[in-house]
Order: structure tokens, then sequence, then C-alpha cells
């Protein structure tokens, strides 16, 4: 009985076709012809692929993909008996090693010839590839066969591997287990020393870090997985980015089966899985790599730290990549105590969240040495905060505050890693060349004894390690710091009282009336534009284009304005866009989704100029020789207006061409936009003065208490005269 072929959705076709999704949706509609869904729902239509193709050549209409696209479509197109790529890695290996013209003379071979010729190749691989089994090519394969090799012809061999280990790890099993960043990879193989000829990475993965380790001088690659697929990757990853190193790559498990017991490495590099309860407590008790104590059940992550030292050679790096937990779970106190307790533990970095998967969670860097025959004994181990420094790095507001002191943290930063690398680089490399002189950076960096970290818990937390001590603190220094901060306080507050200034005069007996028009009506009749970002499609490949092109480029999202910030992240990743406006002077930039008690609106300044539009924000521009930008920004950004123009319950969405403004003459607009723009400037002022006060109070409390400051000689009046509590003044807004 035929096999069905695989299901493709309209946005799938239109890919194949090389077309817009909207002429699919035409031909649906205009052609009987065309394929009838074969499952589904009726929004979301699938469409047998093999029909479609057909449907495709009967008009005429040759694929336009581009031969990634192109290689996926054939990987779907096999039947369920041969629905694995693994017999195809090893043939990216031996197709990457022919010219062009050769490729191109292969793929026009004929069918059986070319599965010939692949069944060849395959063979020649099989003790270089591991888990290359005889998988004989035949003439029904020839058309994936082509697809990989225009694939490596025009895109190259790498882009290739990635398509077929992405469909291979589909269904894998490997929960726990995630990619290593590039950039981390680069930076955890700069942290051995320069001459690391051997390495060893026994939870590979996809390769990651033996090729950086390659691309850092190592020519001895050693690597063990235990999914054949990611075996299979790693070793013709290597191949291709490695052709001189000694390349050896094993499938299995690695705690339970190890592979290399000798050669000692001069390094190990590891990101291994994460909470793995079956990592093999039971049978492994009595293993002799747990020269440090057994680790418990629940300690996986202390298992692959002491399978990495078992094969080190004596003075060896091992450089792990580990949750947080690790660093201070009680179960795992013993084991730790004994790597700090023998001089194995050199270091620990706490990297920000962001920088690895899980996204979210702040992982570490652990730097164990195997103590050497003649090596110095370790008598300090290093701890480094690198998320701290990085929060001392966040973009500040206009009165020198971070966004977390007025209590709101940002969606995301960016993570800078070229600053990020060098700060974690230098201190570990002034640390190895001398620990006992190394200085410490108070809430950065510190070089902890051993003998401080065996207390009855041995939390090796670096944010625990690395907070000022009261040795560190120069009270002079504080009082200075506390005058600066006193002065900075009163300046604002003079601003603060200069900007309350003035008298406002009521419109008569009652609230002045006017005519409005939507925003709507004002867009059409071209006095202003509407703007916003254009999401890309679900699949996420319309905009790949213009994303390349501004990757890096600053974005403005919705919590820039909440938070009066600028602009200090770049593109979401959850929420890929094909196109974005360039904000400009004189836009008003509003929130999508507004809240009670947030900013919603604001003119853009002039660090706002340049900056690309983020999803969440709608732009208004309008002509200046029609509408003021203050006194429109001033109408937009009103609670009523807002509140009138969103619709929603749970979540309240803006409407834009809802708003209303005033029609007035341009020179009255003019009037109202200065008064707009005299309450935006005491705004300003009152968010500067508070987050200045907060931080004043802040550092006067943790110095009293750290005993760097005294308390005044002659107490203030619990409530100065000028402060007395304020009298509830009625709001008389809500009676308008």
């Amino acid at each position: 009985m035929a096999q069905p072929s695989a299901q493709v959705t309209a946005a799938e076709i239109s890919r194949i076709a090389g077309v817009t999704r909207a002429t699919v949706s035409n031909w649906r509609r205009r052609h009987e012809d065309f394929p009838a869904p074969a499952g589904g729902t009726e929004t979301s239509p699938l469409y047998d692929l093999e029909s479609v193709r057909a449907w495709l050549r009967s008009r005429g209409q040759t694929t336009a993909a581009a031969p990634a696209e192109e290689l996926r479509t054939q990987l779907r197109l096999r039947p369920a008996a041969a629905d694995s790529a693994a017999p195809l890695l090893p043939l990216v290996l031996a197709t990457s090693r022919h010219t062009p013209d050769e490729l191109t003379e292969l793929a026009d071979l004929p069918d059986d010839d070319l599965a010939a010729r692949a069944d060849a190749a395959v063979a020649e691989l099989a003790d270089t590839v591991p888990q290359t089994e005889a998988a004989p090519f035949t003439a029904a394969d020839a058309g994936i066969v082509r697809a990989l090799i225009h694939c490596v012809r025009e895109e190259g061999a790498q882009d290739a591997l990635d398509v077929l280990a992405e469909r291979e790890l589909e269904d894998s099993a490997s929960t726990g287990t995630y990619q290593t960043p590039d950039r981390l990879a680069d930076l955890m193989a700069r942290l051995l020393p320069a001459d690391t000829a051997r390495v060893l990475d026994p939870a590979c993965g996809s390769g990651t870090l033996l090729a950086a380790a390659a691309h850092h001088g190592a020519h001895e690659l050693y690597g063990q997985d235990a999914l054949p697929v990611q075996a299979q990757r790693s070793a013709v990853r290597l191949l291709l980015a490695a052709p001189d190193a000694t390349v050896a790559i094993q499938a299995d498990d690695s705690l339970r089966h190890d592979a290399f017991p000798q050669p000692p490495m001069d390094a190990v590099l590891c990101n291994p899985p994460y909470g793995d309860r079956d990592w093999g407590h039971d049978e492994l008790a009595y293993d002799p790599r747990w020269a440090y104590g057994v680790p418990p059940r629940m300690e996986s992550e202390l298992a692959w730290t002491q399978h990495a030292l078992a094969h080190l050679r004596p003075g060896g790096y091992a450089v792990l990549l580990l949750p947080p937990a690790t660093a201070a779970r009680s179960s795992g106190r013993r084991v730790r105590a004994e790597l700090v307790r023998g001089g194995t533990l050199r270091a620990v970095v706490a990297l920000p969240s962001g920088a690895a998967a899980p996204l979210h969670i702040g992982l570490q860097l652990w730097i164990l040495q195997t103590p050497g025959p003649d090596g110095p004994d370790h008598t300090s181990v290093l701890f480094v905060d690198a998320d701290a420094e990085r929060q001392q790095d966040r973009p500040r507001s206009r009165a020198g505050s971070t966004p977390s002191s007025s209590g709101t943290r940002r969606r995301r930063d960016t993570l800078d890693w070229d600053e990020l690398t060098d700060t974690v680089l230098d201190h570990w490399t002034a640390f190895r060349a001398s620990p006992e002189s190394f200085s410490d950076e108070p809430g950065i960096a510190r070089a902890v004894p051993v003998l401080d970290l065996l207390d009855e818990v041995v939390d090796l937390t670096p944010a625990r390690q690395v907070r000022a001590l009261p040795a560190d603190i120069d009270p002079a220094q504080v009082a200075r710091q506390a005058d600066h901060h006193r002065k900075q306080l009163t300046e604002h507050a003079g601003l603060l009282a200069q900007a309350a200034q003035g008298t406002w005069q009521p419109t008569g007996n009652s609230p002045r009336q006017w005519r409005t028009a939507t925003v709507s009506d004002l867009a059409r009749g071209g006095a202003l534009e509407i703007l916003r970002a254009a999401p890309d499609s679900r699949e996420k490949t319309e905009g790949a284009q213009w994303r390349a092109e501004n990757a890096g480029r600053l974005v403005l999202y919705g919590t820039d304005i909440t938070d009066g910030l600028p602009a200090s992240s770049t593109f979401l990743d959850s929420v890929p866009l094909k196109s974005s406006p360039v904000i400009a002077e004189a836009d008003i930039l509003v929130r999508m989704f507004p809240g009670d008690g947030m900013r919603t609106a604001r003119l853009a300044d002039e660090q706002d100029i340049g900056v690309l539009l983020g999803h969440d924000l709608y732009l208004l521009r309008p002509d200046p020789t029609r509408l003021d930008p203050w006194f429109l920004a001033g109408f937009v950004g009103a609670h009523d207006n807002i509140t009138g123009a969103s619709t929603g319950s749970t979540s309240v969405h803006l409407q834009p061409g809802r708003l209303r403004v005033p029609l007035l003459p341009l020179q009255e607009q003019h009037r109202y936009g200065e008064a707009f723009r005299r309450v935006h400037e005491l705004r300003t002022a009152a968010r500067q003065t508070t987050e200045l006060a907060h931080e004043y109070a802040d550092l006067l409390t943790t110095s009293l208490t750290a005993g760097a400051l005294l308390p005044p000689e002659s107490p203030m009046p619990s409530t100065p005269p000028t402060l007395r509590p304020l009298s509830k003044v009625p709001n008389c807004a809500s009676q308008l």
C-alpha cells in the first residue's frame, strides 16, 4: 500500500512555489483543480504535498524555493519507513569535498547512478562518522540526494547539515539538553591555556564547543553524545571546520559507557544535561571517577563535573556550563567542599540571564584544574558576578538611576558579548597569573580564601561571595558619595520647584468646549500619518533580509515609554518584524497596550531620532504646518482620551484612530503646545527628583548599617516644617 506524502500549509506552498501567500489564496479560489485540503481545520487547512507538487508541475510552475527549503521539502516527502535523515549526514561531508562543477555533474547523473555514487561515498566514511550504517540509497532517493547536493553547492555544507539535524532532532528525547551559543562557546574556549591541544566534550551535542576549541588552536578533538544524530552532526561539523585536526566522536552515554578513558586530556569543555535524575546513580555508586565523593541522585551536574576531572592530565583544565542551583543545593555540599578543599575549583562565573538557554536563568561557568605534581597549592577561589557588572552598566534615566531603582525591570537588555567576554577574561587572566596579588573589585570579582568557603553550606554563588565587606568600605569615600547625592538631590529639587512655578488661570465659569476630530479623520485629511511596525509571518521568513540588514540597531518598545528611558534593546526574537519605521523628530510615540498609571505617549526627543519603532507602539507623524507636535502629544496622551479609544477588559488594546484632537487654529495650538511642554518638564523633574531621593535614602541606610556613617550630631525633627503631611486635594479632573 502506498504511503501518503507529507502535508503542508498554504504558507509552505508559497515558499515551495516561490510566490506570495496571497497568490496561493487566489489559486485556491480561482482554480477548481487545486488540490482539496487533506487535513487540518477549516481555518488552517493542510494539503497533500505530492498532490500540490503535481498540480504545480501541470501548470509549469517550477519550484523557486531556496535550496535549504527544497531540502526540507524533500525530507517531508520521504515515506515513513525511510523518514530518518541520519544516513544523509555523512553524505554532507562527502559532497563538501567536491567542487561546484563536480557537484553539478553529480546532480545530473541518472537516478540509479546517483544512488550508487551516494552509497559508495557514505561507505568510505564508515570509520570517520559514528553510527554510519549500511543504508543503501535507491533510485527513489535521487530527489533528496539532488536537493542535498544543491544545498551544499549553493548555501554551504553547514547549512545542509543543520537542516538534516533539525529534522532528526524533532522527535529526539533531549530534555535538559541545550545548544551552546557560539559566543559563549568562544568564551569558554578562551578560558583555557593557549597551548591546549587535546580537548574532550563528553556531551558534545552539535559540536559547538569543540569547534571553538579548534578555532583557538586545539588539534585533537574528542566528543561523545548519547544521541547518535548529535554525534554524527558533531563529527561532520568538526571535519568541515577543522579538516586537519584529529577528530574522534562516539555515540553513547558518557557516564555509563565512557568511550575515552584514555588518553588524558589537556582540557574538557562541556555543557552537560541539567536535572537528569536517571544519570546512573545506583549502577555507578562505586565508580572510581568519584574522587570527590559520590554525587547524590539529584546532583547529575556534579557527576559530569567529576567525569570531566577524571579525564584530565595533571594540571589540565575543565570549563563547564552549569545551572546556578549546583552552587548552593544542600545535597551537593560535600562534593563542593571537597572540590574547594582540594584546590580543584579555581573559579565560578555568574553569567547574565539570556547568555544561554534556558534564557530566563543566569547560568554559571565553573573552571576547574586537576592538581599537578609540582604545581602550587591553590588557596583561593575566584568569583566573578558578570551579571552585577551588567546591571551597573544598564541604561540610566536622566536622573542617573537605573530602571530597577524605580521598581521597573526592562523586558530585555541587550547582551554585550564583547564586554562580557572582556570582563570575564580580564579577571580570570589576572587571577590565574597571580592569585595572591589579585585585586578584588567589590560587587564584581573577589578571590575568596578556601577556608572562608568551607562552612556548613559551602555556597559557591558568586553574588554572595563578591558583595562588599566592611573591610572594603572607605568611610571617607562613602561620606563624599553621600554629599554628592545630597547636592544632586538639592539641585533637582530646585529644578522641580522652578518647573512648578506659574499660575494657571481658569477658562471661566465652565470648561471650554471645542469641536474635535478623530486621529483617523486627521490622517485621511493628510494632517498626520499613523505608522506601526509590520510583524513577520508565522514562519518568520519574509523579513529575514530586512532583519539582517538592521541587526544590532536599537528598537524602542512600550516599556521604554513607561520608564521614560531611551531605547537600549534590539529586536525581540519572539516577535520578529519584517519592517519598521524609523523614528524622526516631532513624532508622537503611543503605547499599543496602555495600562493604569503607565505613561502612554511621548514626543520623540533627540535620543529617539533614528531608532526603529517596536512592535508594541504606534507612531503618529504630524504635518507641522497643520498640527503642533506638543499640542498633539498632550491631547493624545491624556488619560480620558486613551481610555475612550481603548477596547478590551483583560487585555486593553488602544485603537489610535479613535483618539480625539481639538480643532484649533495653529497659533492657539502653539499656546497649548507650550503648556504641555511645561507639564512634561514638571513630570520629568518630579520623576528625577523622586529617583534621586530613593537613591540617597538607600545609600544612607546601607552606610549607616554598615558602620560607614555616623548619625548627625543634632538630630533632625521627625517631620520638618516644610514636609508636613499633605492634605487630600480633590481631583477636579474627575468632575470634567
